[in-house]
């Protein structure tokens, strides 16, 4: 497990809650090709992504619109992103995009449809530096 994301609309409100809660804020980025901006928060080895988006186009921008602030996504941490991937399409898990692309923290993602993984969108990590 890398992280569990969570969609919300004002990311610096959504800080606050949780580090009032006790967790951590270890940094926050843009993601650009994702089109949104991040916020990493952690309480012991449970980390959370807090994930708002920075154009009302994007993935996060239309699920919160259809669904409203909650988990977004579940995060996956894999050694090899491409071998995945093929083993996911092997499998008959539809990748979405089909290649992957920079992520947050220096990585490499791809997701797995919701529809092919019981209702759960599954980003797969690749980190390509130490986190």
């Amino acid at each position: 497990m890398d992280h569990v994301a969570l969609a919300v609309r004002d990311l610096q409100a959504a800080v606050r809650v949780f580090e009032t809660l006790g967790l951590r804020c270890a940094g926050m980025e843009e993601v650009p090709s994702e089109e949104v901006r991040v916020a990493f928060l952690s309480a012991g080895q449970v980390v959370l992504e807090l994930v708002e988006p920075t154009s009302e186009h994007g993935s996060v921008a239309r699920f919160l619109a259809s669904r409203g602030e909650g988990v977004h996504h579940v995060a996956l941490r894999v050694p090899d992103l491409r071998q995945s991937l093929e083993r996911a399409a092997a499998a008959g898990l539809a990748v979405v995009p089909p290649a992957p692309r920079s992520g947050a923290r220096g990585s490499q993602v791809a997701f797995l449809h919701p529809k092919t993984t019981h209702g759960v969108l599954i980003e797969l990590v690749e980190h390509t530096d130490t986190v």
